[in-house]
């Protein structure tokens, strides 16, 4: 893996996951309470072998770049790097990256600097634990100038991922970006008529893509259309020059709000999908200082609780709950996700605003999303009563069906969801 560098693509909006992504890109997302998105491609570089990193940035990048270079430093990547590219602004190239490939394409001065062999193309917001060696082995033997993650998914997949073919020997023939209608790919199933039963049919691209060197230079330069998966993967497929590599543990594209609040919750299950807990291949982050949770008389049921807690609260059930989270008395909280503080206090004391950043008493919440640093009064209820899928409120929003309070706000006294 020292002829490797990894690239990894955190220049996205996430629209679909407002309101968390007000004030921060998706890849800046905190993750399980203790990590940020950004954490899983960049620590499967990091265990795999892989010790030079870029990322690429764009929109709402300032904790993005906080976090990284708090978290993962120099000396971390013995005689490699990790350096963030961020969109700028040039006398031959005006305006935002228009796609990944374009994001690509617009720092390859700084690619073509680096003395490797591959490129491999990694996404800021996806959940999986991948030994990528295992990836550039099988480009190896292929000889294939890139080499496509991928997975076996069911027909309900289909709409949000690119379906390829392959023959035996994992060589890519066939290729649909997002095919809405499905009959277009029935083609492309990997199972016989007599499996009708079984739920995964199709073979589903990851947006994980290992690039002979010189077949990405070229290829950026001659085909000068913006996304990796509908214009230049295409381009090469139909070049023959295109293989698989499939990959059969857990992943999840963290897409909108429903995909990032399950993520999360289900990492509270007694054996989840997404393992944390592997100290051989672990998921690198910021350190904490933080004692462990402090706890007086709650009944804690299948749930994570982060450095830094202090818990009066009568239940917490299947819900994680950030570092610094303050729950009074009487407060239940159910399958839900508190993201935390980042200090006890207010830096600076204001009349609109507390002294201490808390869940307050006697408050029942259950199926939300708590951002970071919120303040949330006593006697409150985010319950939603109404079972609405959406929502646009003051300081507060419902999306399929889950109730999400966004960054700093403050819930006032009584008030009910």
């Amino acid at each position: 893996m020292n002829r490797v560098a990894a690239i990894v693509l955190s220049g996205g909006e996430g629209t679909r996951l407002f309101p968390l992504t007000l004030s921060r890109c998706k890849p800046a997302l905190c993750f399980g309470g203790r990590y940020k998105l950004i954490d899983i491609p960049i620590s499967n570089s990091i265990n795999s072998g892989c010790n030079k990193i870029f990322v690429v940035t764009q929109f709402l990048s300032a904790s993005l770049h906080q976090h990284i270079f708090n978290t993962y430093r120099p000396d971390n990547f013995n005689l490699g790097f990790l350096k963030i590219l961020s969109a700028e602004q040039k006398p031959s190239k005006q305006g935002w990256f228009k796609g990944t490939a374009d994001a690509v394409r617009q720092n390859i001065e700084y690619l073509q600097e680096v003395p490797v062999d591959y490129f491999l193309i990694l996404s800021g917001d996806q959940l999986y634990t991948m030994d990528y060696s295992e990836m550039l082995q099988a480009a190896v033997k292929s000889n294939a100038d890139v080499v496509v993650a991928a997975l076996p998914v069911g027909a309900e997949d289909c709409k949000r991922m690119g379906i390829l073919k392959t023959d035996a020997q994992n060589k890519i023939i066939d290729f649909i970006e997002k095919p809405q209608d499905l009959s277009v790919i029935k083609h492309m199933q990997l199972l016989s008529e007599v499996d009708e039963e079984a739920s995964q049919k199709y073979l589903g691209s990851m947006g994980i893509y290992l690039f002979k060197r010189e077949a990405l230079l070229n290829l950026l330069k001659e085909d000068s259309r913006e996304d990796f998966g509908k214009h230049l993967l295409p381009t090469m497929i139909q070049r023959g020059k295109a293989a698989a590599y499939v990959f059969e543990g857990y992943w999840e594209d963290i897409g909108t709000i429903e995909s990032f609040y399950n993520a999360n919750i289900a990492l509270t299950a007694k054996e989840p999908l997404l393992d944390c807990y592997d100290e051989f291949n672990p998921i690198h982050t910021t350190r904490s200082n933080l004692m462990g949770p402090k706890i007086f008389n709650t009944l804690i049921n299948q749930s994570i609780l982060c450095e830094g807690c202090i818990l009066e609260a009568d239940e917490i059930s299947y819900s994680i709950l950030g570092p610094r989270t303050v729950v009074k008395k009487g407060t239940i909280i159910t399958s839900s996700y508190i993201m935390g503080h980042d200090y006890y206090n207010l830096p600076a004391k204001t009349e609109s605003l507390p002294e201490e950043l808390h869940i307050g008493k006697n408050c029942i919440i259950t199926k939300s999303i708590i951002d970071k640093n919120v303040c949330i009064g006593d006697n409150v209820r985010l319950i939603n009563k109404n079972n609405l899928s959406h929502y646009d409120g003051n300081n507060i929003y419902i999306r399929d069906g889950i109730i999400i309070v966004p960054r700093g706000a403050t819930i006032s006294d009584g008030f009910v969801l």
